[in-house]
């Protein structure tokens, strides 16, 4: 694995499942092999979970940690080929890139969608520049259309609570007062397309996901026919990926309750948080015992160390 940017990096998706649950069951196996290494962080955008769980599984492998926060600790980056730079950014990513190489050994990127253009977000420039000038290995914190660590720890928490051998997994959208990116939702239906899971989306009209990664997937409008017998209910909104960025429905009536739980085989409750209570989630589900939220978000400690360790290792 050269980086970590998508599904599409991992050579074996059990293997690294199996990895990954080692990881979980003892944090601490590997915790000199990263002496003398930095991971270097470098956030665009805001974060709690990702900031602080990539952290402390880097000092789990006994790693140095530096953050940089670009426009707050760092300059402005273009990103941009061929870019006339007489206007806001002051140094470009060609040279960012390589000079944070000399630097660091690993470094890990979040930067959100602007959701104001659609080919813009799917193209990953500023991601894609990165692994293209960096000299070390690149992970994706959260790009505009993809979150691989949140999916990974989301494949550790249904293995580590599945009662079965392919549980019904189903990805429900859910309402949001603010427009969101798609890169959790596209993320998740990646990787549960390689798990071995019986996988359903939910969602209203017009809330399609883009299909390269829906092709294949079943696709149900009705959210609590979909419900029938699942073993695990995702919830999570994102906005239109056709009318790109806008939010085309706030219909309370698809927030997650325990009627609609009523019809599930018990199912776990997931989210990758942060979430409003009692807009996508109502409280009697995500405080029931059956919520495993909070386990879920300790996973993202168990995937990205996970992932440190592969490049630490080689």
């Amino acid at each position: 694995m050269k980086n970590f940017f998508s599904v599409k990096d991992v050579e074996n998706i059990n293997d690294l499942l199996s990895k990954a649950l080692k990881v979980k069951a003892n944090p601490l196996a590997n915790q000199n092999l990263g002496k003398n290494k930095t991971l270097g962080l470098i956030f665009y955008n805001s974060s709690l979970r990702t900031r602080i769980s990539s952290q402390k599984a880097a000092y789990n492998l006994g790693m140095d940690v530096i953050v940089l926060n670009i426009g707050n600790d760092g300059w402005q980056l273009e990103s941009k080929d061929g870019v006339v730079m007489d206007q806001g950014a002051a140094e470009h990513i060609k040279e960012a890139a390589a000079v944070i190489s000399e630097y660091v050994d690993v470094i890990g990127i979040r930067c959100f969608a602007g959701l104001e253009d659609r080919k813009l977000d799917y193209s990953e420039e500023v991601l894609q520049n990165f692994i293209k000038y960096a000299t070390v290995p690149i992970i994706n914190l959260e790009s505009s259309t993809l979150h691989p660590l949140q999916s990974l720890a989301d494949l550790v928490t249904i293995e580590s609570n599945k009662k079965k051998v392919r549980p019904k997994v189903v990805l429900t959208w859910a309402p949001h007062p603010r427009a969101l990116p798609q890169a959790v939702a596209n993320s998740f239906v990646e990787w549960m397309k390689e798990a071995d899971v019986d996988l359903v989306i939910t969602h209203p009209k017009g809330y399609d996901l883009a299909p390269q990664f829906v092709n294949g997937v079943t696709v149900e409008h009705n959210q609590k026919k979909a419900f029938e017998k699942a073993d695990f209910i995702y919830a999570k909104n994102w906005s239109s990926y056709t009318e790109y960025g806008k939010i085309l429905s706030t219909d309370q009536s698809w927030t997650v309750n325990q009627d609609k739980m009523s019809v599930t085989n018990s199912a776990k409750f997931m989210h990758c948080l942060p979430v409003r209570r009692n807009v996508v989630v109502s409280d009697e589900v995500i405080d029931s015992e059956n919520s495993i939220v909070v386990e879920q978000a300790g996973n993202r400690v168990v995937s990205i160390q996970t992932v440190l360790q592969e490049f630490l290792k080689k």
